[in-house]
């Protein structure tokens, strides 16, 4: 178990990690929020209002 260790910090990790990467999730994420906010957001709304007045009266 030690000379795994041992071998597994002499490799000398990239402490940034895959930073395009998650740049890219994000982008393609915000993307597909916006994309679904657009097609889908006036359904969502009239849900939302229909809703709130049944329960309020």
């Amino acid at each position: 178990m030690k000379s795994y260790l041992q071998a597994y910090l002499r490799t000398g990790r990239d402490e940034r990690g895959d930073v395009p990467g998650w740049v890219m999730i994000t982008v393609m994420s915000a993307g597909l929020v916006a994309i679904l906010t657009a097609v889908a957001g006036p359904q969502l709304r009239s849900m939302l209002e229909n809703a709130l007045s049944a329960v309020g009266g």
